[in-house]
């Protein structure tokens, strides 16, 4: 029989529904602080982590970055400059135009713009702003990349003194770092002149100052709320944001910097928007030429070679040059005056080039445009309109207006006939104008040039130095680099050896028809004046005597005294050598004529006096260099005969001056090369005329005629002040001058006296050699 079904029955407390379903019990409190410990060292782990990855990174990006301390000897590279024998700055060398100054030398509206616009919080931050970093992450990451900067004034200006532009991380990293540290090192105004200073703001200016005399042609104390903003816009882009590139992005960005200005509490609303309203007020300050570049130039190559570019270009070094500014100045106007004045006396030639066919009036520029202009330079101009009665013409932005006055020399009546628009004139500026425009006359380049070289006797000091007609056009320097033939102006080593030899300025020599196996030099006049003495042979520049002067003593020797000198061309020994065959340089033939005034020494000429660094701290002094070349007895006998050649022989104008002054003309063979050497007592001087090309000067073209007048006019500063200058031994010469000079010389063995001097000076010129074998030979007639 089955049994009956089970049925369930409530538990009455036994215990076995517990152990069925049993109620959650919390877990240990040691599990709880098992679980905390292990969060607490994970994130401890993370901490050290990051902290020495930090410290690891900071270790690395450290590595060789400059100490701060360095900044305390920080000197920014400065410019070079140079000053005349009277303290006046003459020019400058430099990398980088900068000119430094002090905190209170920044216009506060100046210091105001800056913050606003590149760092509003530079008074505050240690640094770095990490709010703005932050911000500029967040932006970069939206952008996906590098579109927004975040660096402080202090970071900009660590990049700027001790790294490179490249935009990484690790370079950020160095920057942030050094920027902590110069934070910690110097006060925030120390810290803005550092970056006012070093800052680039284009057109190659660095520092506030430098920019602001170039923009503004003002300093950076005196810059107002419109030309402050502009220049603290530059930072960002110096050459985006350049005023001369990209005017309306200047404005644009100037315009920002007032509008932060504004919203900075700096400046008013009103303020603002007058100064939206205002243009860009450029005042560029143009470079000037510097006044002697051929002589600056010469100074930069001595500099370096003593003292290495880098330091003459950044170190800021003070030179104190030998040059004459008021000398430098005369001799510059000297030579392009007697040049204009040789072009006029050969007449309009009409070579003028035309640029319309490569370019077009407004986009032409003039390489003698490059730096400003005044009235009484010599400067290329374009003509824009030629009308009968008026050409116009413009020099850079600058209109000029001839009138038929101002060609009237060319032979020419009208203008159009004249020129055309696009044609390159030269012309001289003149002081008065014509309505608004500048009036000047015209000129002409057919391509001639000179050179001028002048020194003081006594201390070799450079006093001028020219050495072309343009040096924007040719920076040769024809004083010192081009060797030519020097003519007559080389007849003083063979007077000179004769008188060593014993010869006299009243000794006879005869001025006659003579052969030298193929050789046959004659006077240019091709006439011979006979018995006369050395003196009046060597005024009067004849060919015959000094040949014959030099075949008595040996041309050897007569080459060896032109060494002697200081002369260091080759010069071949044959006997046309004596009437000036040889290729000098005019700066060893100036070097050479004030042995004579010196009484026998010879003085190494000297650019330098004085080499200063920023201190003040005397670097390199360059003394005379001394040497005794003659003994005095022949430098006062030779000098007897130079004072002939200035009162009665060809170079007879110089007498005019009325004061103690001697010299000699040459002039060489087709008149290719006039010279003039001459000196006082205190100052050589010597002029060169001619063409690169070496063609001819034309005819009657001299010494006399192309070079003294030029002389002369450089002398007359040269001399003034100077009224009781002499000589050395100018009481002893006196009689034997009187003797020589005034009275009529007679013949040894003759009744019958010479010819008195004629004060009219005589043309000269002396042959080229003409290659012959198996003796050289030279063409018959010369120029004294």
């Amino acid at each position: 029989m089955a049994a009956p079904p089970a049925h369930s029955v409530p538990s009455s407390g036994l215990g076995r529904t517990h152990r069925l379903r049993p109620e959650p019990v919390p877990p240990p409190l040691f599990r709880r602080r098992k679980v905390a410990g292990k969060v607490a060292f994970l994130i401890l782990l993370l901490l050290a982590v990051t902290t020495g990855s930090l410290a690891g990174l900071m270790l690395v990006f450290s590595v060789n970055l400059p100490q701060i301390n360095d900044l305390e000897r920080y000197r920014p590279s400065t410019m070079t400059d140079l000053y005349d024998t009277k303290g006046r700055i003459i020019g400058s060398f430099a990398l980088e135009k900068r000119i430094v100054i002090n905190y209170e030398d920044f216009a506060p509206v100046l210091r105001q713009a800056v913050v606003s616009i590149e760092d509003k919080n530079f008074d505050s931050h240690w640094g770095i702003n990490v709010f703005r970093i932050a911000g500029a992450l967040w932006h970069d990451i939206r952008s996906h990349g590098r579109a927004q900067g975040a660096s402080t004034l202090t970071m900009q200006l660590a990049r700027n003194l001790f790294l490179s532009a490249d935009r990484t991380a690790a370079r950020k990293a160095q920057e942030a770092y050094l920027a902590i540290q110069i934070e910690r090192a110097f006060t925030k105004e120390q810290i803005f002149t550092l970056y006012g200073n070093q800052i680039y703001l284009g057109s190659g200016m660095y520092g506030f100052e430098a920019a602001s005399q170039f923009y503004f042609s003002k300093h950076a104390k005196d810059l107002n709320l419109t030309e402050a903003a502009l220049l603290a816009g530059l930072p960002k882009g110096p050459v985006a944001y350049s005023p001369l590139i990209n005017p309306e992005k200047a404005l644009r960005r100037r315009n920002l910097v007032l509008s932060e200005m504004e919203s900075d509490g700096v400046i008013t609303h009103q303020q603002a928007e007058q100064g939206r309203r205002a243009p860009l007020g450029l005042k560029i300050n143009q470079p000037e030429m510097s006044v002697a570049p051929w002589f600056q130039e010469e100074v930069r190559r001595e500099l370096e070679k003593k003292f290495g570019a880098e330091q003459v270009h950044e170190a800021g070094l003070r030179v104190d040059t030998t040059l004459d500014l008021d000398l430098q100045k005369t001799a510059n106007k000297a030579l392009t005056d007697g040049l204009a004045a040789y072009e006029r006396r050969h007449g309009w030639k009409g070579k003028i080039e035309n640029v319309l066919s490569n370019s077009t009036l407004e986009d032409y520029r003039h390489p003698d445009w490059a730096m400003a202009t005044h009235a009484g330079d010599y400067v290329h101009a374009l003509v824009t309109q030629a009308l009968p009665l008026q050409i116009r013409a413009r020099v850079g932005a600058n209109e000029i207006v001839l009138l038929p006055e101002d060609w009237a020399w060319t032979g020419q009546r009208y203008g159009d006939s004249l020129v055309k628009p696009g044609d390159v004139i030269y012309v001289h500026l003149a002081a008065t104008a014509e309505g608004p425009d500048q009036r000047a006359t015209l000129e002409q380049d057919s391509g001639t040039q000179g050179a001028v070289f002048a020194m003081d006797n006594t201390t070799g000091d450079v006093l001028a130095m020219v050495g072309g007609r343009d040096y924007a056009l040719s920076e040769f320097n024809r004083s010192t680099q081009a060797e030519r033939q020097t003519g007559s102006s080389f007849k003083p080593y063979v007077y000179t050896t004769a008188i060593e030899e014993g010869a006299k300025p009243d000794d006879i020599i005869i001025d006659a028809p003579v052969t030298f196996g193929t050789y046959s030099p004659h006077n240019y006049e091709n006439d011979y004046k006979g018995a006369m003495t050395l003196i009046n042979a060597f005024a009067e520049s004849r060919n015959i005597p000094a040949v014959k002067l030099a075949a008595r003593v040996g041309i050897h020797k007569v080459i060896d005294m032109a060494h002697r000198f200081g002369v260091t061309s080759d010069i071949p020994a044959y006997l046309p050598i004596a009437l000036g065959a040889a290729e000098i340089t005019l700066q060893e033939q100036v070097t050479s004529y004030s042995v004579f005034p010196n009484d026998g020494i010879r003085v190494k000429p000297r650019l330098i006096r004085k080499v200063t660094n920023a201190d003040g701290i005397t670097l390199w002094e360059d003394a005379p260099a001394v040497d005794e070349i003659i003994s005095q007895q022949t430098a006062r006998t030779m000098m007897a005969l130079f004072r002939a050649v200035t009162s009665h022989g060809t170079g007879a104008q110089v007498a005019q001056m009325n004061h103690p002054l001697g010299g000699k003309t040459g002039t060489t063979s087709d008149y290719t090369d006039a010279w003039f050497m001459g000196f006082s007592p205190s100052v050589t001087c010597g002029v060169w005329v001619g063409y690169d090309s070496r063609q001819s000067l034309g005819e009657k073209e001299t010494g006399a005629k192309a070079a003294l007048p030029i002389w002369m006019e450089i002398m007359k500063t040269a001399i003034a002040g100077k009224d009781d200058e002499q000589f050395p031994g100018d009481a002893e010469q006196q009689p034997m001058q009187k003797a020589a000079i005034v009275q009529p010389a007679k013949p040894s063995g003759s009744g019958t006296p010479l010819r008195p001097n004629v004060s009219v000076p005589q043309p000269e010129i002396t042959a080229k050699p003409v290659a012959k074998s198996p003796e050289p030979s030279v063409a018959s007639t010369s120029i004294p």
